[in-house]
């Protein structure tokens, strides 16, 4: 409560209400000082309200603020809940029911302002039927009406005009450069116009000139149907390509491929197709025509304050909150039939996910193909602007490049040719070098000669004497031809100063005379200049609190129909799961014993009496082979020692093979 009053005291007190308040003096504010303050709130949103409350009964007063409140869609806080004490409040002066009134219009001004400024043109006067059934009434409800609409949309335009982003700065800047160009053309044509008076047959001169002025338009409107036709034909080529591709690609497809694969091709495209057709495109429809939908909805409906989406968002909140316990409930009501379902409903949305991301990468390619192909156009196009020229292809290709290897050729016989000519001017740069140094040898020994003889620097000053005279006679021509042209234009000037004399005179009176108006339009453009400024900074004002309304109400649309769309999938995938659940109930009761077959339960059942006779069998044989277990060792035991007794029976044949083998090799030797 104390930051409350806090706020609106330090609102009073500033522009335009300035009331120097502190707390302690305005929370000793009487009844009727209050009813003042609130109607004097009211007055600076809307100026009919701006009234003395002690020549006003209270009831007149109380009707007409409950009406503005209205009007502004003010609703009282949640501790009065009744109208009638509300209203016995504000007739009474209540402190707990005008500090909160006070406080909501103190928060948003200039936007109550511009909802009172609406309110006056928007709010329709309810005429009774009985009386519309007048023709007259009926016109005049009519005009009415349409007027109404008018003004909607005239005040659509202006915010978008405000919203738009055009500068007042900016405009007048535009207006004063607009106004200098303006007055120095009108000077040139003036200059330009009195140049012209004193030629011959000028009239004749500025019609033809007039002539060929459209003359050249014409050209230029030629010269551009020409190259839209260029375009247009360049174009019609780049499509005829493009099908002459496609057909000869067609062609081999049909040369190297079997009527079966053509038809499996055929299969395969029709069914992404129809996917296309009857659940993407569909889909993607009917989430565009929602969006537009709310968002027309939006538009339509009046500016909302912050408080109503404070409403709003608590009551999307409540609707989450009741969504979330009928998803509980249902989730503890159908939790055995959903686990038997579970697997497949994962498979069934890890497939239609799939499908869908198939889908969506196929139309992402198709439209990188057609942004590839605009962006092959266009590289042509300006190609073809840059060069002059088409892309050359195919037999042109080669002919242009044997003409790049002849060039190449001569390119390479010109080189050469320049390498000797740079090789003999470095030759003949040497010689000059060379003929320099005997040049300055010989003005060394020349010096030295004229040092003997007594006579140094004669030939340098014989030169500079020759020098010095040729540049004197040059100069004293020059002089004479200049005082001659000088007196010739003295006299010139003389008579045309003497003809301007005579020809301004009258040019001078009614400069004058313009001088005059001159100063009369500047102050008049003064005083518009200072009202265009005043409205030009109202509207600015106005305009940037729209901005930043309009900011703020798109960030809260987005917010919204994202929320509103996670609602409508859950309840999608809620409705979905809910018929197979209903589908799969009306299987399991239905009498026919082939549709009670179809039913998930039947097939579990079967599988369940398929496990339970497998693992009958299997503990069978278990059991078979616990009890055999046993003697079957034994006997491979046996089985082992049997095998050891063989191998061993085997290494003692070897061994007395071997001894015997010993033995006669030794009586042999013996022998011999």
């Amino acid at each position: 409560m104390s930051d409350q009053l806090k706020f609106i005291v330090e609102k009073l007190n500033q522009e335009p209400f300035k009331k120097n308040y502190n707390l302690i003096t305005f929370d000793s504010l009487e009844s009727m000082q209050l009813l003042q303050l609130l109607n004097d709130v009211l007055g600076e949103i809307d100026p009919k309200h701006v009234v003395d409350i002690r020549e006003e009964m209270p009831d007149q007063t109380t009707k007409r603020m409950l009406s503005l409140l209205g009007i502004l869609k003010y609703k009282p806080p949640g501790s009065i809940i009744d109208l009638s004490t509300f209203r016995q409040g504000l007739v009474t002066g209540s402190k707990p029911v005008i500090h909160p009134v006070l406080h909501w219009l103190l928060q948003r001004t200039n936007e109550l302002k511009k909802r009172a400024y609406l309110a006056r043109f928007l709010i329709k006067l309810e005429v009774p039927i009985e009386f519309l059934q007048d023709d007259t009434v009926a016109d005049t409800n009519k005009q009415y009406e349409e007027l109404m609409e008018a003004f909607k949309n005239l005040h659509k335009e202006c915010e978008q005009l405000k919203a738009s982003g055009f500068s007042t700065a900016e405009i007048r800047r535009d207006i004063t450069a607009m106004e200098e160009e303006k007055d120095q053309l009108i000077k040139r044509v003036e200059r330009l116009k009195k140049r012209v008076e004193t030629v011959q047959n000028h009239q004749r001169m500025l019609e033809i000139a007039r002539q060929l002025r459209l003359e050249k338009e014409r050209e230029e409107s030629l010269v551009q149907q020409k190259q839209e036709q260029k375009n247009q034909l360049f174009h019609a080529e780049q499509r005829l390509q493009r099908v002459q591709l496609q057909l000869k690609a067609m062609h081999h497809a049909v040369a190297d491929s079997k009527p079966e694969s053509l038809v499996k091709k055929l299969e395969a495209e029709i069914k992404l197709n129809s996917f296309l057709v009857n659940e993407e495109i569909p889909r993607d429809l009917e989430t565009k025509k929602q969006s537009l939908y709310f968002l027309q909805k939006v538009v339509a409906e009046p500016a909302m304050s912050q408080s109503d989406l404070n409403e709003l968002e608590t009551k999307i909140d409540e609707v989450n909150a009741q969504i979330n316990q009928l998803i509980e409930k249902r989730m503890i009501k159908y939790e055995p039939i959903d686990s038997r379902f579970s697997m497949y409903r994962q498979q069934a949305s890890i497939i239609s996910r799939k499908k869908e991301a198939k889908a969506e990468e196929l139309q992402a390619a198709k439209e990188e193909m057609s942004n590839i192909e605009r962006q092959m156009l266009q590289k042509a196009n300006e190609a073809r602007e840059l060069e002059g020229t088409e892309i050359l292809k195919g037999d042109e290709f080669k002919r242009y490049v044997s003409k790049l290897r002849s060039k190449n050729t001569l390119y390479k016989k010109k080189r050469q040719e320049i390498a000797e000519i740079t090789a003999e001017y470095g030759i003949l740069q040497r010689t000059e070098e060379l003929l320099k140094q005997r040049h300055d040898a010989i003005q060394q020994q020349l010096q030295a000669i004229e040092d003997k003889k007594g006579i140094s620097g004669y030939s340098y000053t014989q030169e500079e004497l020759e020098r010095v005279s040729a540049v004197k006679s040059e100069m004293d021509e020059m002089k004479g031809r200049t005082l001659d042209n000088m007196s010739e234009m003295v006299k010139k000037l003389n008579a045309t100063v003497a003809e301007k004399k005579s020809s301004l005179a009258p040019v001078v009176k009614e400069l004058r005379q313009l001088r005059q108006k001159c100063q009369e339009l500047t102050q008049e453009c003064d005083e518009k200049k200072v009202q265009y400024d005043s409205c030009a900074a109202g509207l600015e004002s106005n305009r940037s609190t729209l901005e930043q309304e309009v900011r703020g109400l798109r960030q809260e649309s987005i917010q919204e129909e994202s929320g509103y769309h996670f609602i409508n999938c859950a309840k999608q995938n809620l409705e979905v799961q809910l018929q197979r659940a209903k589908d799969e109930m009306k299987m399991y009761i239905s009498p026919d014993p082939q549709e009670r077959r179809k039913a998930i339960r039947e097939q579990y059942t079967r599988m369940i009496l398929e496990q339970e006779n497998l693992g009958k069998k299997l503990r069978e044989k278990q059991k078979a082979v616990r009890e055999s277990h046993g003697p079957n060792m034994k006997q491979v035991k046996m089985w082992r020692d049997v095998e050891q007794l063989m191998e061993l029976g085997n290494l003692r044949v070897k061994s007395t093979s071997m001894q015997t083998a010993l033995f006669n090799s030794q009586g042999n030797s013996l022998h011999q």
